[in-house]
């Protein structure tokens, strides 16, 4: 999707440049853009929906015994709609022909009877089928879900977040629409058209087979339509995500579009993608009554032609009147369920296109469980770091306690193979209870180095041990418990304050540890709050300032005495003495506890027993402070705040 683009030239705010979609993170290129989505449509024109639809099976055989019953019932109330011609052929030979008004009345009532009859089933069958398809929806949201916290970081940072909301919203409500409708109606309609024609053909056959003329014409029709269709439907589906994705981030951004001025700009892009999303569902629109217009034209001239051949009979006396009405009566009987082929193959299509967009999303691999490459001696395991008693910080013999970095190089997933790697080789041992501060320029790998110890990203080769235990080795939940991380860009939720921090707590953690980690971090302005910390900080927590913000992620970090921490730049936000009272006592937090921290300030470096820096994708220096200062001309200057000739 192209991004809006702002020229140094502009000369004036006002004067907005034309775009054609708001600003976007550039690796959320998510699926697909138009090239690839043109081939998606293509692939989606040649694949078989029935195929497809096949796969919600695992969702519906729990319900499936409902449904049954209620595809039944749906056929038992189309049957007996079909017995009404036959009431009105007696009516018209016996009691209208022989002038009997009693038996005008009892026909009357069967008519009656039969009504209600057909209007109960219906009913039944929509009692049968909206609980157990609920469940069914429900499931199906809940499943996807969870399988996005089960998907790796790399997963999330491709794909639009728009893109992912429209499947759990818009598509599943689709195949919804299509198990509580289409499903059954496919088959209930078929059914009543072969015992419709069936009882014509009895009545009489010749006018049966001027009925059946239209029938090849139709099927072919049906076969061309479906295929036209599935292409535009997964068109117009892809169109609504990345219009989702638009709302959603003109809504999370609209603090930068007021600021500079980008409210029309934006109204552009959107009507540009509304335009274009208009455009493909007017294409539906043109198929759909292409459709209709043959199998709604053709069975009426077919029905038109079956009378005049009728009333010919009728007055050759070849044809009773009463069985004229009772087949023209069926044939009439039997319009809406030609008439609804075309939006039921057009919802079946959609349900199709729907089936394939989330389990485009369910086929993706998940973090694996992580405890596939235990090493051991003599097959036997050696013991998780989890089980290792919280006193030892002493170091071994081999230097295996703490947090240690083996040879590890890391490339993104989607880098080509021959691109230089993000990290290159990277040897770093973080000993037991000791902090160590990594220093690099900006761009250097330090949040991707950082991003490696709780497995959001997989190493590329090499090893990380935590312990001596490779953190492979160990499930991710046994590893996140053990590692807390305060990130860059804090991130809170629409939740309480107390919430959001205890996120990062055992689940029976309480108001003791909120209040120490509250006080940690310097956040009681918490205390302070409309409700204390049960005040509720809004979404992504804008409620409150970066600061404020911060304060509470480094509060969540430390709230369950981790055994390993992670800091990238936990203090960015924060003013001068706040930042010197965070530190005073997150000293403290950093004594108990074996720690890395991202630091660009010197104030910040000093927390740390020594330094390493990173230079290139590679470690090119450890030392403390001062010895860095003193030997290394790169890093004396990243603490000086220099800037240097790029040139």
């Amino acid at each position: 999707m192209p991004t809006t683009r702002a020229t140094a030239e502009e000369p004036d705010r006002n004067q907005e440049p034309e775009t054609t979609a708001p600003p976007e993170k550039a690796e959320k290129a998510g699926p697909p853009e138009e090239p690839e989505r043109a081939e998606r449509a293509g692939e989606a024109e040649g694949r078989s929906a029935v195929r497809t639809l096949l796969r919600l099976w695992p969702y519906v055989r729990p319900v499936r015994a409902r449904l049954t019953v209620a595809a039944l019932v749906a056929i038992v109330a189309s049957c007996v709609g079909l017995f009404i011609p036959l009431v009105l052929k007696w009516m018209v030979d016996g009691p209208i022909a022989d002038r009997d008004p009693a038996g005008v009345w009892l026909g009357a009532l069967y008519l009656l009877l039969l009504g209600l009859a057909e209007a109960l089933l219906f009913g039944l069958r929509r009692w049968l089928v909206a609980r157990p398809l609920a469940g069914v929806e429900a499931s199906m949201r809940a499943d996807l879900y969870r399988h996005l916290q089960r998907l790796p970081v790399a997963f999330h940072d491709r794909w639009a977040s728009g893109q992912l909301l429209s499947r759990g919203t818009t598509d599943l409500m689709l195949l919804r629409m299509f198990l509580a409708f289409p499903l059954t109606f496919l088959l209930v309609n078929a059914v009543t058209i072969v015992v419709g024609v069936i009882i014509m053909l009895v009545q009489d056959w010749t006018l049966g087979l001027v009925i059946l003329g239209p029938v090849v014409p139709v099927i072919v029709t049906c076969v061309l339509f479906e295929r036209k269709y599935a292409a535009v439907a997964r068109l117009a589906q892809d169109q609504v995500g990345d219009l989702t994705t638009v709302v959603e981030e003109s809504v999370l951004g609209i603090r930068i579009i007021k600021g500079f001025g980008r409210h029309r700009s934006q109204a552009r892009a959107f009507r540009e993608l509304s335009r274009t999303l208009r455009g493909t569902e007017l294409r539906k629109a043109r198929l759909l009554s292409a459709i209709w217009g043959v199998i709604i034209t053709l069975p009426e001239l077919a029905i038109g032609a079956a009378l005049v051949v009728g009333v010919v009979q009728v007055a050759d006396g070849v044809l009773s009147a009463g069985t004229l009405v009772a087949f023209l009566s069926t044939a009439l009987a039997l319009r809406w369920p030609v008439d609804s082929i075309g939006f039921l193959l057009a919802m079946s299509q959609e349900a199709a296109t729907a089936t394939e967009r989330y389990f485009e999303v369910m086929d993706e691999e998940p973090e694996s469980s992580g405890h596939s490459r235990l090493r051991s001696t003599g097959g036997t395991p050696i013991a998780p770091a989890a089980r290792l008693p919280a006193a030892e910080t002493a170091e071994t013999a081999d230097g295996t306690l703490g947090l240690r970095f083996h040879a590890v190089t890391f490339r993104y997933p989607d880098a080509a193979p021959d691109t230089t790697p993000t990290l290159d080789g990277i040897d770093l041992h973080i000993r037991a209870g000791e902090s160590m501060a990594l220093v690099g320029a900006t761009g250097s790998g330090k949040t991707t180095l950082t991003a490696l110890v709780p497995r959001l990203h997989e190493v590329t080769s090499g090893r990380i041990t935590l312990d001596g235990e490779d953190i492979t080795a160990m499930p991710r939940e046994s590893l996140r418990a053990l590692v807390a991380v305060a990130f860059e860009e804090p991130t809170l939720f629409s939740a309480t304050v107390g919430e959001n921090v205890l996120m990062g707590a055992r689940p029976d953690a309480g108001e003791p540890e909120l209040d120490r980690a509250l006080a940690i971090a310097q956040a009681e302005f918490a205390h302070a709050l409309p409700q204390g910390t049960g005040t509720q900080v809004g979404e992504q927590g804008l409620s409150l300032s970066g600061g404020q913000r911060q304060r509470l992620a480094l509060a969540r970090a430390v709230v369950g005495r981790p055994r390993f921490l992670v800091l990238d730049d936990p203090l960015s936000a924060l003013d001068v003495h706040t930042e010197a009272a965070v530190e005073a006592a997150l000293r403290h937090v950093l004594a108990e506890t074996t720690a890395l921290i991202v630091a660009h300030r010197p104030s910040t470096v000093l927390l740390a027993d020594r330094v390493a820096l990173l230079s290139g994708g590679r470690i090119t220096a450890v030392g403390t402070h001062q010895e860095l200062l003193r030997t290394n001309p790169e890093y004396a200057h990243l603490m000086s705040g220099t800037e240097e000739d790029e040139r």
